[in-house]
């Protein structure tokens, strides 16, 4: 593992993934145009969650290249990285079980989202969130799940409309579970065990 954390560490592979993660954050808007320009304005800045997730990890990978932490972004990028990574993987093969069919995006989709809940995992142990952060960031999320399933703001997957009660159900577990996951990288750090990226 400390051949691992060497490279995790490593600048130019820092640099790599930032601008693998600006690129991929661009890309995901741009995915969602079509969703984005028939939503209400209100509900814009919950609409495009993968995106954002990936904005969020953005922030916090700029943040270590100038060798600071940035706790609040560490919390929504921890959470929205592995929840919506996962998230993608699960309903892109579940339209390819519905469907049959699924086009070459929903393949590139699985193995970009499944990378997202992979780095937001790896990343965890140099996070300094605190619990303050971490509730701010359960808030966000479990809001973004009502917004989603209540208001019926959730990402467009063709096929899958019969199941919405089923992937609302899904989601809302799925956000305390990673919520849970955040909450053990918080006690790390709280006893001291979190690595330094610098």
């Amino acid at each position: 593992m400390s051949f691992l954390y060497l490279i995790l560490r490593n600048r130019l592979f820092l640099w790599m993934l930032l601008i693998i993660n600006i690129l991929g954050t661009i890309y995901g808007y741009i995915w969602y145009g079509y969703q984005l320009s028939e939503t209400p304005t209100i509900f814009i800045p919950f609409v495009p969650d993968s995106p954002t997730a990936s904005l969020f990890f953005v922030f916090v990978l700029f943040a270590f290249l100038l060798k600071r932490n940035w706790p609040f972004f560490e919390a929504l990028a921890l959470i929205t990285l592995v929840k919506y990574g996962v998230w993608a993987v699960v309903m892109n093969i579940l339209t390819l079980k519905v469907t049959g069919n699924l086009p070459w995006e929903g393949y590139m989709l699985i193995i970009s989202h499944g990378a997202m809940a992979v780095q937001g995992l790896l990343y965890g142990v140099f996070y300094k969130m605190k619990w303050w952060h971490i509730a701010i960031a359960a808030i966000w999320t479990l809001h973004n799940d009502v917004i989603d399933y209540v208001y019926m703001q959730y990402p467009n997957y063709p096929g899958l409309e019969g199941y919405i009660s089923h992937i609302g159900y899904f989601t809302f577990w799925l956000s305390i579970l990673t919520i849970a996951i955040a909450c053990y990288y918080a006690r790390r750090y709280q006893q001291n065990r979190t690595l330094t990226i610098y």
